[in-house]
């Protein structure tokens, strides 16, 4: 059978007879019922799928040339030997959703995470380090084209000079596209094989320890030198998270309405604590006594800020450790308050006392899931005498006479 021409194809009258491609089996030019020369592709054919016969439209002749015809005509020739059938794989395509820019899709998982983090000023740090130093390169780009080359694009320029900027824009950058690669957007995450692109970051190790502790072997001391001014609710916050080996953001923001002082129990409400779930924490004799001085200051908080009561600002009892130059495991850095929990920690092992009791002190969840079935009670009575031996090791009540005594 000969080809079809343009020529023949342009003097095609309207109604008239189908004309055949003549090079690809089932491909005709069905003429316009109104226009000389017009008419549309058809591609007619058995599904390899359904076994019945289906037309395939390829568009409009004179805009769809014969060859540009031809050539969709044979991909789908291709795709029906290898049995898929050309119209099902069209609207499978027409239904997948459209796939999202990396803008959109760190945009989303934002919005998604928000709900579960309590710190409003991080949660806008985290989608500022992505529109600052991610977007301008790459934030229009689809998420399934991203490749490592590029992910390391956004963190050259900043990998060495600004060691922990760039590695939070890498650990977020790499929760974006797990995120695409979870909702089937992309089938591997690049973040994971950047570190091959990029240069060892110096000081590395030392970045990545925990954070520094004061040796627990020190405590004692440094309470009893540094920790003698009674009206100061700086020292009295650090006191008792010594005390209670509580976290710095439950301590600061500690209230009345949590602490039976008869029981002498500190229950932190689930919506307060780092895993979600409610914690009680037996108070020692030095603990009841420090919270009985610092009744009167607040309606509410049991450590207001001096300057405008409201709750001491995160940077409140670093500025004082730093001040007095707390001394710590890791050398020419101070202490950390939250280094307090890992010196607790220490002891607990120091001293004997069980793996579980020093983990539920601390509110530590069980990572072993079969292993957290069984926990069906916090151990607070049993944890008592531990709290209260540790209070006697940091603050000794017969030496002192301060809100930690």
């Amino acid at each position: 059978m000969a080809l079809l021409t343009d020529t023949k194809a342009r003097s095609v009258k309207p109604e008239g007879t189908p004309l055949a491609h003549g090079g690809v089996t089932g491909l005709v030019l069905h003429p316009s019922p109104s226009h000389k020369g017009h008419g549309k592709w058809v591609l007619r054919y058995v599904s390899p799928v359904s076994k019945k016969r289906r037309n395939a439209g390829l568009g409009s002749y004179p805009d769809i040339s014969i060859a540009e015809a031809a050539q969709q005509a044979r991909l789908m020739r291709e795709q029906i030997a290898h049995g898929q059938d050309p119209l099902e794989i069209k609207a499978n395509e027409a239904t997948k959703p459209r796939m999202p820019l990396l803008k959109e899709a760190a945009t989303t998982l934002h919005e998604e995470l928000k709900p579960g983090w309590k710190n409003a000023k991080h949660a806008q740090q985290w989608i500022n380090t992505l529109t600052e130093y991610a977007f301008p390169l790459i934030g229009t780009m689809p998420i399934d084209q991203i490749q490592p080359r590029h992910i390391a694009d956004v963190l050259r320029p900043i990998w060495l000079d600004k060691a922990e900027t760039a590695g939070r824009v890498k650990q977020r950058l790499h929760a974006v596209m797990a995120w695409g690669w979870a909702h089937s957007y992309c089938q591997s995450n690049p973040v994971d094989v950047v570190g091959h692109l990029l240069p060892l970051q110096p000081g590395k190790t030392v970045r990545t320890q925990h954070q520094p502790a004061m040796p627990w072997q020190d405590i004692p001391s440094f309470v009893a030198k540094q920790m003698h001014h009674p009206n100061d609710v700086t020292i009295a916050a650090l006191q008792l998270l010594i005390l209670t080996a509580a976290r710095s953001g439950e301590v600061r923001g500690a209230m009345w309405s949590e602490f039976d002082m008869k029981a002498a129990i500190w229950t932190l409400p689930a919506e307060r604590m780092k895993a979600k779930q409610a914690h009680r924490i037996p108070l020692c004799k030095q603990a009841l006594r420090l919270l009985k001085k610092q009744h009167g200051q607040h309606k509410v908080l049991v450590f207001p800020s001096i300057r405008d009561q409201k709750e001491l600002s995160d940077m409140t009892l670093t500025a004082f450790l730093r001040r007095v130059k707390a001394c710590s495991d890791v050398a020419k850095r101070t202490a950390t308050a939250h280094g307090f929990r890992s010196s607790f920690r220490d002891w607990c092992s120091e001293k004997g006392y069980a793996r579980d009791l020093a983990e539920r002190a601390l509110a530590h969840t069980v990572q072993n899931q079969v292993e957290a079935a069984y926990h069906r009670t916090d151990l607070l009575e049993q944890r008592r005498p531990m709290m209260q031996a540790w209070a006697d090791f940091v603050a000794p009540m017969k030496a002192r006479q301060d809100p930690a005594t």
